[in-house]
Parts: C-alpha cells; structure tokens; sequence
C-alpha cells in the first residue's frame, strides 16, 4: 500500500485565527431602546449577555438604525460604519 495511503490524514487547523462574536445592527437598535443607550461598548454588550469576558465582538450592517449610537467594539464591516454613521453615531476599534 503506498505511504499516502497509509499515513492518517489531518485537517488544518489556523493557529492565528481571530474568532468574533457577531452582533448585528438592528440587536444594538433594539438594545439602545430597551435600555435608552446612546454609547454601546464593550462592557454595555457584557452586562446585557450578547458576550462573555473573552469574546472579540465584531458589528454587522443587518437592519436599520434609527438612533445616533456611539459604538465601540473589536471590528465593522463596511455597511455597519455606513449605517451607523448615517444616523449620526460614530464607529470606533478598540
């Protein structure tokens, strides 16, 4: 039996992956409501148990926001830096 054969096959695992939790607009909408936030960081996203204390929060544009939101998390995509900022909020990487 030839050696590839033989030999166990692994996958590939990225040992420099960044893993993101990932939090749509319109959940900051309806938490901005509920709780009458106008800054949503870190800590606020904890409190409330979008995340644990280890999770990396990444923003997606999914929904629409009403409310001028001053956000800070780990990353954004593209169409939430436009939503956010076309309500007047600002998107800011920590």
């Amino acid at each position: 039996m030839p050696l590839q054969r033989r030999v166990p096959k692994f996958g590939f695992k990225n040992v420099n992956r960044v893993e993101y939790k990932a939090i749509n607009i319109e959940t900051l909408q309806k938490l901005a409501e509920a709780q009458s936030f106008s800054v949503i960081n870190l800590d606020t996203l904890k409190a409330a148990g979008f995340i644990s204390t280890s999770q990396n929060v990444k923003i997606l544009g999914k929904g629409t926001l009403t409310l001028k939101l001053d956000v800070t998390a780990n990353a954004f995509s593209a169409s939430a830096v436009k939503a956010i900022e076309a309500a007047g909020g600002s998107a800011t990487t920590c």
